[in-house]
């Protein structure tokens, strides 16, 4: 199973910086660097909530599942 975290595509489309974002959120930007490169094992809820209320966006809308299977798994 993988969640994916599609933060890069909510900021693109707002044409916020990582920095920007990160400080609206109140988060670091190297948590923002965890959470975009799916290296996040866990993420609050007044952290996601934050980052929603910043994004005006539903938590649907940064995060995703992904089913484990063999094509969506990298590497022999």
């Amino acid at each position: 199973m993988a969640i994916i975290v599609d933060i890069d595509i909510e900021l693109s489309k707002r044409k916020m910086s990582v920095n920007d974002f990160a400080d609206a959120v109140g988060i670091s930007p190297a948590n923002i660097a965890v959470l975009k490169n799916g290296r996040a094992k866990a993420v609050r809820f007044s952290t996601l909530d934050a980052i929603c209320k910043v994004l005006e966006c539903q938590p649907g809308d940064i995060l995703r599942w992904v089913p484990d299977g063999p094509e969506n798994q990298n590497g022999p």
